[in-house]
């Protein structure tokens, strides 16, 4: 698959995911044995100084607040959005954070969910290094929503985001998906860095959380339990779009966040992004029927693109939630940048096509997506 056309050309100077963990993070992070190479010096010299800033102003604002985050309730659970990576997801959650009645994770408060509490009024004023995603060329402000995998990565490393420390070493991103290999002690960490999180952002803001990480798909019997109440709205799209643009965001992803340097192509990450989708989906599907009746939607990533607010009315209609017009408003004065914008374009690889076809016949036959026509001319084995 080549790329047909970069996005915009942006840079990060050098700063990444890791630089918004604390020293015990680094530390854990380092026993890990990512890789590493002079090549990333410039990223890897300043993880000591962002450790200790970040230790430090961790400490402040525990001090300050710790004892009120702690004993913050979680009165309205979640509105969770699922589905695969490159599925939508960022889309639907950008277009349910214009509910004035719902809050979301922000850029700023992802990268440094340690101290936000004490710095975020002070350091948003200050523009952000990037100013859009690396691996789709959208905007990016400090108060864009944002997913909670990267917070849970600085915070505690049960998260698929650690596959940019570990290009080489997939098993890390399959702990973080598949809870079974999770030790007890693991599994409880990984719980009480997602409910820091919620604590801390409905202590600023007592609104409730639209939520947004691929990854909570593989989870939805935890997330139930820690939030018996929450509703869920799942997003499909087109397996081999998915696919394709999954890649993509595998390496750009590892280019601007790791710190050495990988073959990419060596790694078998292809065959590794088929089986963690098909994964996904028979997970997704085994569970969806824990959620109670009237709590679940499903929306084609498709039909969102096509006539977003009608999707997002019948959101609000399907899980019986207020205030759309307010939405409709909203979404309105940013449907012409919505229109103006140019997705990545890809050629299609004939064998990948049917790859996917072959290995994914159940999604496409589930949501009604057709079977590709080069299935009929390409042999359904990949040399």
């Amino acid at each position: 698959m080549t790329q047909k056309a970069k996005p915009a050309s942006h840079s990060q100077y050098g700063f990444t995911l890791w630089h918004g963990m604390n020293l015990s993070g680094l530390v854990r992070l380092m026993r890990r044995r990512p890789l590493l190479h002079l090549a990333r010096l410039h990223r890897i010299a300043f993880l000591p100084f962002t450790g200790i800033y970040n230790s430090v102003l961790g400490l402040i604002e525990s001090a300050i607040y710790g004892s009120r985050v702690r004993q913050t309730e979680i009165h309205d659970d979640p509105l969770f959005v699922l589905g695969y990576w490159r599925s939508g997801t960022t889309l639907l959650h950008s277009l349910l954070c214009h509910d004035p009645n719902y809050q979301h994770l922000t850029t700023y408060r992802m990268l440094f969910p340690w101290h936000f509490l004490l710095t975020e009024k002070l350091f948003t004023k200050i523009p952000p290094l990037f100013s859009a995603r690396p691996m789709d060329n959208i905007k990016v402000s400090w108060n864009s929503p944002q997913e909670e995998d990267m917070s849970l990565c600085v915070m505690g490393q049960i998260s698929p985001m650690l596959i940019t420390s570990h290009p080489h070493d997939l098993s890390y991103f399959w702990k973080s998906l598949d809870f079974s290999r999770l030790t007890p002690q693991e599994l409880h960490d990984w719980k009480e860095s997602l409910l820091l999180l919620m604590k801390k952002m409905t202590f600023a803001d007592p609104r409730p959380i639209i939520s947004k990480s691929p990854s909570h798909m593989y989870r939805i019997p935890l997330l139930l339990e820690m939030f018996p109440n929450a509703r869920f709205v799942y997003i499909h799209r087109n397996p081999y779009h998915v696919f394709r643009s999954t890649m993509h965001l595998r390496r750009r992803g590892i280019e601007v966040n790791s710190l050495g340097r990988s073959d990419f192509e060596s790694q078998g990450h292809e065959e590794d992004t088929i089986n963690s989708y098909r994964f996904g989906f028979e997970a997704y599907e085994r569970d969806r029927h824990l959620i109670p009746s009237g709590r679940l939607h499903e929306v084609a990533y498709e039909d969102l693109e096509r006539s977003p607010i009608d999707e997002v009315r019948t959101i609000y209609e399907k899980l019986q939630l207020p205030g759309f017009d307010a939405v409709e408003r909203s979404v309105q004065d940013e449907l012409s940048s919505l229109r103006s914008y140019k997705k990545n374009q890809f050629d299609d690889d004939p064998l990948w096509v049917q790859r996917v076809y072959d290995e994914l016949q159940p999604v496409y036959e589930r949501f009604g997506y057709p079977a590709p026509e080069l299935s009929k001319k390409i042999p359904a084995r990949v040399a």
